[in-house]
């Protein structure tokens, strides 16, 4: 039978990992993700998630790890180095909302300043935690302007009437789409 993998902290002898989160921005080139992951694999950590965009010139993102505790600070030091980025690093909480219930949130219309303002102000008024929230403004060719889309992952809770906030979301603009799916 063969043995299993080691993991990466099993090799440092380290049982506790801690969660972190970093930040970065900075000028794209090839192998940026790849050295960030070489270092978070040579200090004995394991990269959970991220999330990486193209945004006004420059690659951005953030990561979630989790990293021995006492790696910390080497970690801070070797990101504080990197040429490329600027990264900001975050220590994480071990505790995480914990939700029974969330719905994903697809909005599409007509792009104007403001609108993100006033679709979270509505779920705020509601109550609602946004878990994720990707938006984006693309051409539209056949109305000759800017498309709004976005998607939101949002926790609910028994007292929140999705039909009333899908007619909430969708006063805010005669052309505005909304879809409110329990996942």
């Amino acid at each position: 039978m063969p043995e299993a993998p080691i993991v990466a902290w099993q090799l440092f002898g380290i049982k506790y990992m801690k969660p972190m989160i970093f930040t970065l921005v900075g000028k794209d080139k090839r192998g940026l993700i790849e050295s960030l992951a070489q270092t978070v694999f040579d200090l004995g950590g394991n990269w959970l998630s991220s999330n990486f965009s193209h945004m006004a010139g420059h690659f951005a993102g953030f990561v979630e790890i989790r990293l021995p505790q006492e790696r910390h600070d080497e970690l801070i030091q070797r990101f504080s180095l990197h040429p490329d980025l600027s990264i900001k690093l975050l220590v994480g909480h071990d505790d995480s909302i914990i939700t029974d219930k969330t719905a994903q949130i697809d909005i599409m219309g007509n792009d104007r300043p403001g609108i993100v303002q006033e679709l979270t102000a509505i779920l705020s008024s509601f109550n609602i935690n946004i878990l994720t929230f990707d938006s984006r403004s693309v051409s539209a060719p056949n109305w000759g302007g800017q498309l709004f889309k976005a998607k939101a992952l949002i926790a609910v809770d028994e007292t929140v009437q999705l039909d009333n906030l899908r007619y909430a979301l969708e006063d805010l603009a005669d052309d505005l789409m909304v879809d409110i799916t329990i996942k």
